[in-house]
């Protein structure tokens, strides 16, 4: 580690601490040349796919862009940001342990689609219906048909109702 200080490249560490939640090294230096004393740290540099588009056009995966998509389907729903915090999380864990260079953005939109449809009935609707490009209302009917059968029993009961009870029969 080269010395801010004098620009030596002899340097030693004083002190090793974990920071940030164990995420980060924090070490303290001493630089053997001006004695003087620097802290840095250390953390993991990963490296995500990227998301090769439909129409093949490639671009570094953007968090912002993934979060910004599913806040926007979960606009106004009653889902907790813990939640919603979580979902990302397993997207982006998804990512790192795929070990791919490049992954299809239908991929990770079907990816984002479980995440939500786990989290909350609506916000898939709201995020397939823009994925999936729908037409008519018919391919609401079709999806919102679709999910009913494929929804367990703990899932049914940890969400709001699409429909009236009514209409569940």
């Amino acid at each position: 580690m080269r010395c801010p200080f004098c620009g030596a490249v002899d340097t030693r560490v004083i002190d090793s601490r974990l920071a940030n939640e164990g995420a980060t090294i924090r070490r303290r230096r001493e630089c053997v040349g001006c004695t003087e004393r620097f802290t840095t740290f250390e953390s993991a540099e990963l490296v995500f796919p990227h998301i090769v588009k439909h129409d093949g056009t490639r671009e570094p995966f953007n968090e912002e862009k993934l979060r910004r998509g599913m806040l926007r389907a979960l606009e106004k729903r009653p889902v907790d940001i813990e939640a919603t915090e979580s979902a990302i999380n397993h997207i982006k864990h998804r990512l790192h342990v795929s070990g791919e260079r490049e992954i299809r953005s239908r991929e990770l939109g079907e990816w984002v689609m479980n995440e939500l449809r786990d989290l909350d009935e609506v916000a898939y609707v709201r995020f397939a219906s823009v994925y999936r490009r729908f037409q008519d209302v018919n391919a609401f009917r079709e999806e919102i048909e679709r999910l009913q059968s494929d929804a367990s029993s703990e899932l049914k009961k940890r969400q709001y109702s699409l429909l009236t009870p009514d209409e569940d029969a």
